[in-house]
């Protein structure tokens, strides 16, 4: 039995036994012992049962283990309570900093319902590509189109695989071709390379500073090559254009996201068409993220440059005296990314932020810049292309 006793009954018994007690000292009236009698009992039969609500804790039997019906002591259970509330008040807070994170960037809940999320990790997972020693046979697969970040500027490009900079362009192994000593065609090679660097990953001239070193590399007696540069710098123009051998951007328009630019491509070497020539080839693309140097600081966007070109080397009577330096035989260029109509020597980049109807509007069937399966003048855009990523 387990009856709890009301407020009433306890008023009552208690203006009893002030009566009874008011002539003291008195034997305590029948009433009084039976209602205290009443008591007593209730609360053993509690405390057998176990049901301790307040007062004494019950007493354990002969064969109980100790302190197995006591429970926690109540400073004990205090305690409990406080952890619990403060690891609920902990919980609510990084709740409502959750939401506020995905009102802010709802990208990170819908990159990990898109899969999004999960394709970026495999690919960090994958690490970089093998270096490229035959041209592919189709374009890299698009994957999920991410807009680029500050943090991840090659965020859903083909490029986000691929090597960083320098590194980027392998010299391979030397050996005589067409009549050229395998030590000439090491130098040429390292001298391409040298080429390459200094025209497109210097930052002195990605700034649109003079390309010193890499006109230092060409033969002193390609006249014609020298002077087309030179009226390029000093006066750029359709005809003149230096982007046609040299990657430029104005800093007071753009800067580099970080200091990496991504590259892929290969270099080798062929016979040339006579004996005691060989022709040093490359092939390669350059992505370039960047910020307007004024506007959205957070929006990034990649100019894409392919470059092509061939290093005639000579050897022998039939060509005079060697001088040890290239001759730029040929070259071409694609430049993804950069807006039409402008010959002022930059690369000018369209950004996610810009209004849709600025600059001329791109053309014909859009050209992917990422596939190198095919060589640069076969199947290309119209002179204002789309490009189909960047």
């Amino acid at each position: 039995m387990d009856r709890q006793i009301s407020d009433e009954e306890w008023a009552r018994f208690s203006e009893e036994v002030a009566r009874e007690s008011a002539d003291a000292p008195k034997e305590p009236s029948a009433r009084a012992r039976m209602v205290t009698e009443r008591l007593r009992r209730e609360e053993e039969e509690r405390a057998r049962a176990g049901r301790r609500r307040f007062g004494r804790a019950p007493k354990a039997a002969r064969n109980d283990p100790p302190g197995w019906r006591t429970g926690p002591a109540w400073q004990e259970m205090e305690g409990r309570g406080r952890v619990k509330r403060r690891l609920k008040a902990a919980a609510a807070i990084a709740v409502i900093a959750g939401l506020a994170l995905v009102a802010l960037r709802p990208e990170l809940v819908i990159d990990r319902l898109t899969g999004k999320a999960h394709a970026r990790q495999e690919a960090r997972d994958a690490g970089p590509l093998p270096a490229e020693s035959v041209r592919p046979t189709a374009a890299p697969e698009a994957g999920h189109p991410d807009r680029p970040t500050l943090k991840e500027p090659f965020r859903g490009s083909p490029a986000a695989q691929w090597a960083d900079g320098a590194a980027a362009i392998e010299v391979p192994e030397a050996t005589e071709v067409g009549g050229v000593p395998k030590e000439r065609v090491g130098e040429a090679l390292a001298q391409a390379k040298r080429f390459l660097v200094a025209a497109n990953l210097d930052p002195a001239v990605l700034r649109g500073e003079r390309p010193t070193a890499a006109l230092d590399l060409l033969d002193p007696k390609d006249t014609k090559r020298r002077e087309e540069t030179a009226r390029a710098y000093e006066h750029p123009s359709r005809e003149n254009d230096p982007l046609e051998l040299f990657t430029r951007y104005d800093p007071a328009e753009l800067k580099l996201v970080g200091e990496v630019v991504k590259v892929r491509g290969r270099m080798w070497v062929e016979a040339g068409e006579k004996p005691g020539q060989a022709d040093v080839k490359v092939d390669y693309t350059f992505v370039y993220p960047f910020v307007r140097t004024a506007g959205n600081p957070e929006d990034v966007a990649r100019t894409i440059v392919r470059r092509e070109a061939t290093f005639q080397v000579f050897h022998g009577s039939a060509w005079g005296e060697p001088v040890n330096r290239l001759w730029l035989y040929r070259a071409a260029q694609d430049i993804a990314n950069s807006t039409c109509g402008r010959f002022d020597g930059y690369v000018h980049p369209s950004f996610f932020s810009d209004p849709r109807d600025s600059g001329p509007a791109p053309s014909g069937s859009p050209v992917d810049p990422y596939d190198r399966s095919k060589s640069i003048g076969t199947d290309r855009a119209e002179e204002c292309g789309t490009a189909s990523r960047s």
